[in-house]
């Protein structure tokens, strides 16, 4: 039974694509956040709420909020929502004025993979 080059090179495409995409859904995305990435928001939210693609370890899991590019906003420990564990939860600890803020994350997902990343808004 002879196979052509294309069918071949499909079949080791697929192979390689198989084994290489379970190692990155295992690691935890943000896939929303409160307030949302890039946001203009009006009100001046009391926690931030992380979503994420996989179930957290939260004494590794955590973010940090500055303002304005330098100041870091006080802000409660970081936990796990109620309503899921892929979801973490950051109480502030003052209610923020307006300006621009930068949210810097770090999680580690329940298999071990570690994962950072950041995002602004804007409060008005």
């Amino acid at each position: 039974m002879s196979f052509s080059v294309k069918t071949l090179t499909a079949a080791a495409t697929l192979l390689v694509s198989a084994l290489t995409s379970t190692g990155v859904l295992a690691h935890a995305h943000l896939t929303s956040a409160e307030p949302a990435p890039q946001s203009q928001i009006t009100v001046a939210p009391a926690q931030l709420t992380l979503h994420f693609s996989e179930d957290l370890e939260p004494s590794f899991s955590g973010a940090t909020l500055t303002h304005q590019g330098d100041k870091t906003v006080s802000t409660g420990k970081a936990s796990l929502s109620s309503q899921g564990k892929n979801t973490l939860v950051l109480p502030l600890d003052t209610p923020l004025s307006a300006g621009k803020y930068q949210v810097a994350w770090h999680a580690l997902s329940v298999d071990g993979h570690r994962t950072t990343g950041s995002y602004t808004f804007t409060l008005k």
